[in-house]
């Protein structure tokens, strides 16, 4: 840019009438967007840039879609090379990862504490991105999670919505084995591989793999082991599930009609409703573990939020967009919700006319209302830096717990596992 500036003044100058500053001012309205899977979090965004660039014209702000792994690793090999040329102003990042990025790399992303009403957003999604008290997130898409199930075969098992309204991940077991006894269909498909259920056990009873101060949470946490005791009684229980590999024969087995049901995020809300099924779906909370004090029957399963990064050229630019439409349009809410099911982590986006309406494929259930109050019940937890590496390190203890080995040797081994690898 410095060896360009006497160019303009001589090109431009005074003749012109146009300024260095006013160039400046001009590029600094120049926002890019990083963010992955363009007809979900793309079309959202895009969605949202039409609202702001109508009122305010002089705005240019532009989508650039990644695959997910690609922008990941892209991000992290800018932040770390210490490089800010070819950063974007407004980056895409999963709940999941925020807290490795954040405490990674200070400094890198600009804190929003002071200029964003937090007190909208769900709690849990709020502390996601909350580093020594500030907040440097605009909490996006919420992964509030719930038990999808096949009303018309869970009636054939004698099962109607009331009865599933508040249950233990105990008492699923035994659904499941009644609904296989009374269809000949097991109720879930699971993918053993898959750290799903853990994450949501522990997050709905308020625990996580790390405290609050980020040391690990395995040895002598009473929530891990029930948590742990529970899933593997899940998976040595055949009859309750159709046992998968891949995101593919996960989601065909509900697709298909083989299994009645599946507990995961509202995300998945939009698939299940392309089975053309309709009438024959309905929701339930999430299972809460039993006899665990502070357990709930509510969870959350993925979902991520915007942060603008604090070298943004455009900084000031991609604040106000973030403010006015992300934190301050319901009706953007009510669009996106119906556009792409994207379920938002804004909670005044509830009253809006989308949210309240009943579904028809689910039976004329309200379950953007139901998920909303779910959502507003999630648990604030603590993800830290290391959550991958506690799932792979659980998966690698699966196999032994299954054919019966011990969880509290199971349990060390994790402990020990993840130590090593965290060092």
């Amino acid at each position: 840019m410095t060896f360009l500036a006497p160019r303009l003044r001589n090109v431009f100058g005074m003749a012109t009438g146009i300024s260095l500053l006013a160039l400046s001012a001009a590029w600094a309205d120049e926002v890019t967007v990083w963010c992955w899977a363009p007809e979900f979090n793309g079309a959202a965004m895009n969605e949202a840039i039409a609202r702001y660039t109508a009122a305010n014209p002089d705005a240019k702000i532009t989508v650039v879609d990644f695959a997910k792994a690609d922008l990941e690793q892209k991000l992290q090999t800018q932040l770390a090379s210490g490089t800010t040329e070819g950063l974007p102003d407004i980056v895409l990042i999963e709940d999941y990862g925020a807290q490795k990025y954040l405490q990674s790399f200070p400094g890198a992303f600009e804190p929003l504490t002071d200029k964003i009403d937090y007190s909208q957003f769900a709690d849990y999604k709020v502390g996601l991105a909350t580093v020594d008290g500030q907040t440097y997130s605009l909490p996006f898409d919420s992964g509030v999670t719930g038990l999808f199930y096949r009303s018309d075969l869970l009636e054939q098992a004698g099962y109607k919505a009331a009865d599933l309204a508040d249950l233990t991940w105990d008492q699923v077991i035994e659904v499941g084995l009644k609904v296989k006894e009374a269809t000949g269909k097991p109720l879930f498909s699971i993918d053993i591989n898959d750290a799903g259920a853990m994450r949501i056990m522990l997050q709905s009873a308020g625990q996580w793999y790390f405290k609050e101060d980020g040391t690990l949470n395995i040895k002598d946490n009473p929530v891990f082991k029930k948590s742990l005791e529970t899933w593997v009684k899940m998976l040595q229980t055949p009859d309750l599930y159709k046992q998968v590999s891949g995101w593919g024969d996960y989601t065909g087995a509900f697709n298909n009609g083989d299994v009645a049901g599946v507990f995961t995020g509202v995300w998945m809300t939009g698939g299940i409703k392309n089975n053309n099924m309709a009438g024959k779906w309905a929701v339930a909370p999430i299972p809460r573990l039993d006899g665990v004090e502070g357990a709930t029957n509510a969870s959350n399963l993925g979902g991520s939020s915007w942060y603008v990064l604090s070298s943004a050229p455009a900084k000031d630019t991609a604040i106000d967009f973030l403010k006015t439409v992300w934190a301050g349009d319901v009706d953007f809410y009510q669009k996106i919700l119906v556009g792409q099911g994207a379920f938002g982590a804004y909670l005044p986006a509830r009253e809006g006319e989308a949210y309240s309406a009943s579904d028809d494929y689910f039976g004329g259930q309200s379950v953007w209302a139901d998920f909303s109050n779910w959502q507003a019940k999630i648990p604030s937890v603590n993800y830290g830096i290391f959550t991958g590496e506690v799932d792979a390190a659980i998966a690698a203890q699966l196999p032994g717990l299954i054919a019966g080995g011990s969880i509290d040797d199971a349990i060390t081994a994790i402990d020990a596992q993840v130590s090593q690898m965290i060092q």
